[in-house]
């Protein structure tokens, strides 16, 4: 993620699918300072999750679903990109299943079959957020949660969107996003049939910059926010 090119930066645009098959070589090396900040604030919000079903919405290369199943969870993960599965089967163990699948679509799975859904960076590429929220509510148990983190909506007005170097040819390359606002979020997570049970916004403060140097650019500003629902 960065601000928008200036005109004289090389760039290029392209889908999501295909940015994150491109990016999944050097995905997991990336000096990503989002993911940086959401990693720890997604642990210690689903906190204890021995033993629990959890579903990991557009998984991308499995780092929270290692991390999940390396403390005692039982993690699917579904994911569109194919490069981003290949990087994240070679994360798999025992506790850990991937499957290939378009959230565009209905999830492949039961209603209520898990505890804990999690969808992680992902709707700022999701046009219907209401569509998808129900499907994650379909197949979340009825008393479990449900996880949602997201770019900052202040990033996006501000021009920031997923983007990456393409190593192979050194361009620019921007990922298809969509720009939602947060009451787009609390108006799609009530049609979903959801109920909003905490809200947080995190900034980059100097402690992230120490161990992301990306991150300088963006000190002070918003660039996570973190939602999580139950079912009404």
């Amino acid at each position: 993620m960065t601000t928008r090119p200036t005109p004289s930066e090389s760039k290029r645009e392209v889908s999501t699918r295909d940015g994150y098959d491109l990016w999944s070589g050097t995905y997991d090396a990336y000096d990503n300072p989002l993911v940086k900040l959401e990693s720890p604030v997604v642990a210690a919000t689903l906190g204890d999750v021995s033993g629990l079903r959890i579903l990991d919405v557009g998984c991308g290369t499995g780092r929270h679903a290692k991390r999940l199943a390396e403390v005692g969870a039982w993690v699917t993960g579904i994911d569109f990109s194919a490069g981003m599965l290949a990087r994240a089967r070679t994360k798999a163990s025992d506790r850990v299943r991937f499957v290939v699948g378009d959230l565009h679509h209905r999830l492949p799975f039961q209603e209520g079959e898990f505890d804990r859904v999690i969808c992680c960076l992902v709707f700022d590429h999701i046009r219907d957020v209401a569509e998808v929220l129900s499907e994650m509510r379909r197949v979340c148990r009825r008393d479990g949660v449900i996880l949602v983190t997201t770019l900052h909506p202040t990033m996006l007005l501000a021009g920031v969107q997923a983007r990456f170097t393409d190593a192979q040819t050194g361009e620019k390359v921007w990922l298809e996003s969509v720009h939602h606002q947060v009451s787009d979020y609390v108006n799609a997570s009530v049609s979903a049939g959801l109920r909003l049970r905490s809200m947080s916004e995190h900034f980059v403060d100097e402690a992230l910059t120490a161990i992301s140097p990306n991150a300088e650019k963006y000190l002070g500003w918003p660039l996570l926010m973190v939602m999580t629902f139950e079912r009404v």
